[in-house]
């Protein structure tokens, strides 16, 4: 009997973790660490350096925060023991929650610091002491410079989601922040993807790291992946309505749909609203307070989709959720695959589908080519497969209406009609009522299969006059937009702005010179008002630029 009780410690204390830790463990019901607690953890309580690139739902949150509990003492330092930086308010509060749990027997001081909470509540923390420190890389240089906020006692640094946390402009807060900790410390890195920039960050950083690499966990044969992949060719015209088709086939419990700009939020969810979908909208352009609604009705159940920007979902850890759909193929593969990992965590099944227009299919293949896994093409639901799920939809209420045993008191209806039609009509129309009650029969056209991509023509094969041209044409315009080569602005920044905020495709972008304050970018006049609208409003490199028409452009 005691050999039983205490079985489910065993994985854990074999990684030499303290009694108080393993206590907790048993308490949340953890039985086996991940292969990336496996990985990392005893590496980190000997003290060495660590990058490990996990995917979300992995276990990495665990992977670092036992090991910095291990070496807690209350009261040895004044200032916190651990910093652990990570990229959004969100995560931030999952993180520092964890540790919470983790060090209860410890009585671990844990503080979250973000942008969008009172400051003043957390100097008040601080004033009293704090031993774990998790923030955004803002807030915390904020606080340094305030000086309430003193890192010289640091042991250990963490850099959780590195990757995302350099897709949003935060390197030099970072670099400023490390500046603040000894060289001593340990350091460690965490991130989904491996570019060349973290190598860089680690190899300035960090001091002969050890590297554990883990993706998510192999299915057994036999088994179903954790995530299913899928992708459907669609024309743009046609894509709101192709995801609604995809919806209601899908039927998800909960489900986050990925869109690039605000304006496409806005529009998409108006049309699943219009569709009968209780869908909520989620931008950089709501407030926290907004934003924190939105999550707590999809939690609880009482909005279904959530249509967002990789920006505004970054953080989110929904239990529920059970598919991502791609409104549009991401220009980087590393996005899908911080998008696909908000799904198909702890052993559950988990869906991830992608509406791509023809000329994405190329970005499909380079996520095959980083993710190892084929993304199956699917071919769309007909009006005649919509109908037959509906008719299914309606048999599954009355099964489920036959299984109550609540029927008698409408005998009484059944008698009285039976008297004058056949039982087996009376049935229909009642079959009938019901399934127009919940929608009826799907009445809207099919969508067209797109045609393949064609071809240029040889005598378009030059530069083309709506991208290169500075000969004066009517539809090129010149924007100046107010940061340069100081900000560390780089050509591909300027073009992922651009078409991550106004949905101008980057194909339409033209020539762009950048000088050390300021940068000129050639677009098509057409989309000139909207492009101006999205970037002033867009962070690039951490700043907000101005944004016009060049006052010369001819």
């Amino acid at each position: 009997m005691d050999e039983d009780l205490f079985e489910p410690e065993a994985g854990f204390a074999g990684l030499g973790l303290r009694p108080e830790l393993l206590r907790a463990l048993v308490s949340l019901g953890y039985e086996e660490p991940t292969p990336i607690q496996r990985g990392a953890i005893p590496p980190l309580i000997a003290g060495e350096d660590l990058v490990g690139q996990a995917a979300t739902g992995t276990g990495k949150t665990a992977a670092f925060a036992l090991p910095l509990l291990q070496s807690l003492t209350r009261g040895e330092t004044e200032g916190p023991h651990a910093l652990a930086l990570v990229p959004t308010r969100e995560l931030a509060e999952q993180v520092s929650q964890a540790v919470h749990r983790y060090g209860r027997e410890l009585g671990v001081r844990v503080l979250p610091v973000y942008g969008g909470q009172p400051i003043g509540r957390q100097l008040q923390a601080l004033s009293r002491g704090v031993d774990v420190v998790v923030g955004t890389p803002g807030r915390v240089l904020d606080h340094i410079n305030r000086g309430t906020l003193h890192l010289g006692d640091v042991r250990t640094v963490v850099l959780d989601e590195a990757d995302e946390m350099l897709d949003m402009g935060f390197a030099e807060d970072i670099e400023a922040i490390l500046a603040e900790t000894p060289t001593e410390r340990q350091t460690v890195l965490f991130s989904a993807t491996m570019p060349p920039r973290i190598d860089a960050i680690a190899r300035r950083h960090l001091r002969e790291p050890v590297r554990v690499t883990m993706g998510r966990e192999e299915p057994t044969p036999g088994e179903l992946p954790l995530v299913r992949q899928s992708a459907y060719i669609v024309a743009r015209a046609y894509k709101a309505a192709a995801l609604g088709r995809i919806l209601d086939v899908e039927a998800p419990t909960a489900a986050i749909v990925f869109c690039r700009t605000r304006e496409e939020v806005d529009q998409v969810t108006e049309t699943l609203n219009g569709r009968g979908y209780r869908a909520e909208a989620l931008h950089g352009g709501m407030s926290q307070d907004q934003r924190d609604r939105v999550m707590g009705r999809l939690r609880g159940g009482s909005t279904e989709l959530l249509v967002a920007t990789d920006v505004a979902a970054r953080g989110l850890d929904v239990e529920q959720l059970t598919h991502v759909i791609n409104f549009n193929v991401p220009a980087a593969p590393e996005a899908y695959v911080h998008r696909i990992g908000r799904v198909g965590r702890a052993g559950r099944e988990g869906v991830a589908i992608s509406l791509a227009e023809p000329r994405e299919q190329r970005m499909l293949k380079a996520i095959e080519r980083l993710t190892g896994r084929r993304i199956p093409l699917e071919k769309l639901p007909t009006v005649t497969d919509l109908r037959a799920r509906r008719l299914e939809l309606t048999r599954a209420s009355l099964q489920e209406a036959l299984d109550a045993d609540d029927l008698d008191r409408f005998r009484v209806v059944i008698d009285s009609l039976t008297d004058e039609h056949d039982v087996e009509q009376v049935a229909l129309a009642a079959v009938k009522l019901l399934h127009e009650a919940a929608g009826g029969d799907i009445d809207e056209p099919e969508i067209p299969s797109p045609l393949p991509p064609r071809r240029e023509q040889p005598e378009n094969r030059g530069p083309r006059p709506d991208r290169r041209s500075r000969n004066g044409e009517d539809d090129v315009t010149r924007l100046f937009v107010g940061i340069g080569r100081r900000s560390g602005l780089r050509p591909q920044d300027l073009v992922g702005a651009i078409a991550g905020e106004s949905g101008l495709p980057a194909r339409d972008i033209g020539a762009i010179q950048i000088t050390d304050r300021f940068s000129l970018v050639e677009i098509p006049e057409a989309a000139a008002d909207r492009v101006i609208k999205a970037l002033s409003r867009a962070t690039i490199r951490g700043k907000r630029p101005t944004v016009r028409r060049e006052r010369y452009n001819r």
